[in-house]
């Protein structure tokens, strides 16, 4: 199986601590928009997409990134995030990032996101929320979670 994650990691590191995590099990190399061949993307069997969530979003870097990409057929990707709060059932984070990813020909089983360390105002008031976040129990949720995804992409293959 062949993978790379592609992962927008600014204000904390908070991201790119679980990308690099997941990309030790997939052993697959963590790289940012700016590195990535966007024709070399139809070469990997398996694309994570990640970013820490600003106003409910995924980093304008990476959804500019995902909207430039060509619309053909590719294989399976997975969104990852990082935020200070959790995903709201009425409005999840992740699922306008996972519409993109389809309509651009990726097939999208999955997310993970874990909580992190958040500065954004009011948070940066009073010194943050989530500090010293993502812990060890999140980062064995994203070992986990790119475990399975290893194991199911393995299985297509």
């Amino acid at each position: 199986m062949k993978a790379i994650i592609v992962c927008t990691s600014v204000s904390h590191g908070n991201t790119k601590r679980v990308a690099d995590v997941m990309g030790q099990v997939l052993q697959a190399p963590v790289v940012d928009p700016d590195e990535v061949d966007v024709a070399e993307l139809a070469t990997y069997d398996l694309v994570g997409f990640g970013s820490g969530i600003f106003s409910m979003q995924f980093h304008p870097r990476l959804r500019q990134f995902v909207q430039a990409l060509p619309t053909a057929k590719r294989g399976t990707a997975f969104v990852f995030a990082t935020s200070g709060l959790p995903e709201l059932p009425f409005r999840p984070f992740t699922r306008p990032l996972v519409q993109l990813l389809e309509q651009k020909g990726f097939e999208v089983g999955s997310a993970f996101s874990c909580r992190a360390y958040d500065t954004w105002l009011p948070f940066k008031l009073l010194g943050g929320i989530n500090k010293g976040r993502p812990n060890t129990v999140d980062l064995e949720a994203a070992r986990a979670y790119a475990q399975g995804l290893r194991a199911q992409v393995s299985a297509v293959s």
